[in-house]
C-alpha cells in the first residue's frame, strides 16, 4: 500500500518511527515533510499530503502533530478524505470499522511511539464493515454531507 506521510516540528520524530515500521511491513511511503524540529506550520506538509490521498496518488494517510487534531482539521477540508484522530487501538479499530477512514491522525506530544506503532498497526489491518446496515448507512450519510458542501478537486 502506498501512504502519504506527514508531520509537523512536534511529530517529526514519531513519524519518522512510524515510516520505518511502515516501510518495514512492506509499504511504499511518500514522506511530505517536515525533515526537521525546526518550528513550521502544518499545513505546508499535511494540505500536500491530502491532497496526495485525494488524487489516489496515495493510498492512505498518516500525520503527526503535536495531538492530531490540527492534522484531522485541515485533512477532513478535501473531498474524499475522512481524517480520524486516534490515541489508542481500540479508537484505531473503530475509525477504519465504522468510518472506513482513509487518514489517521496521531498526537506526538499525547501518546509515545509504542501505542502509536500498535495504532497504525491496528489501522492499517483493519477493514471497513460493509456487511452491516447501519454502518453503510452512516457512512453514505457523511460521503453525502460532503457532496453538497465540499469541490471536488476536478471541480477546483
Amino acid at each position: 500500500m502506498k501512504i502519504a506521510m506527514a508531520s509537523d516540528h512536534a511529530g517529526f520524530e514519531l513519524k519518522g518511527e512510524i515510516k520505518a515500521w511502515l516501510e518495514k511491513e512492506g509499504h511504499e511511503v511518500i514522506d511530505f515533510g517536515t525533515d526537521s524540529k525546526e518550528s513550521c506550520d502544518l499545513s505546508d506538509y499535511v494540505y500536500p499530503a491530502s491532497l496526495a490521498v485525494a488524487k489516489g496518488e496515495a493510498d492512505r494517510g498518516i500525520f503527526v502533530d503535536g495531538v492530531g487534531y490540527g492534522s484531522a482539521l485541515i485533512a477532513n477540508r478535501i473531498y474524499g478524505l475522512t481524517a480520524a484522530v486516534c490515541q489508542d487501538p481500540f479508537c484505531a479499530k473503530l475509525a477504519r470499522q465504522h468510518t472506513d477512514s482513509n487518514v489517521l491522525c496521531i498526537g506526538g506530544k499525547i501518546i509515545g511511539s509504542g501505542i502509536a506503532l500498535e495504532i497504525v498497526d491496528v489501522w492499517m489491518h483493519t477493514d471497513p464493515i460493509t456487511d452491516v446496515d447501519k454502518y453503510v448507512r452512516r457512512v453514505k450519510k457523511v460521503q453525502a454531507i460532503s457532496e453538497k458542501h465540499l469541490k471536488k478537486l476536478s471541480e477546483i
